[in-house]
């Protein structure tokens, strides 16, 4: 397993700048992710490949829940003072982590019986990290919410 790992942290720095422009060129033309549309390219390759830049350290173990969730904590928070709808930012870390395995399957990563079995590990961690990222997003995006207009705090 930690040998497919990193074979696919591999395959996947390798190829960041397609992943990301990829994912660019989803969430740009998405319904669901309108407020993306008015960043500039960069800005928008710059948020895409940072959460692919997180998700390698993630498979990698070199980050924890913690650092998942203060990162994204801070995106959530951020995203919501930018003006984006919290929709916007769940849709968009949704296409950003389907690339990775459309990606995967057109590289024909999983090529032998074992691979493919080892695949359910690796889609594990895949969905945890990005479980993660959604979740924390939500909540920082809710937490900006409640210090602007107290009376979404719950009594």
């Amino acid at each position: 397993m930690i040998a497919l790992t990193k074979k696919l942290v591999v395959l996947l720095s390798d190829n960041v700048d397609t992943l990301t422009k990829r994912s660019m060129e989803d969430i740009k033309k998405h319904g669901g992710t309108k407020t993306y549309r008015t960043l500039t390219d960069a800005q928008l390759y710059s948020r895409v490949a940072q959460v692919y830049g997180q998700f390698d350290k993630w498979m990698l173990g070199e980050i924890r829940k913690e650092d998942i969730k203060q990162t994204f904590l801070a995106v959530g928070k951020r995203r919501r003072e930018e003006g984006f709808r919290v929709s916007e930012v769940i849709q968009a870390l949704i296409i950003i982590r389907r690339h990775i395995w459309i990606f995967v399957d057109s590289e024909n990563f999983f090529d032998t019986a074992l691979d493919l079995h080892s695949a359910i590990d690796l889609i594990n961690s895949t969905l945890v990290f990005f479980d993660r990222a959604i979740y924390f997003t939500s909540v920082g995006y809710e937490n900006s919410a409640r210090t602007v207009d107290p009376k979404l705090n719950p009594a």
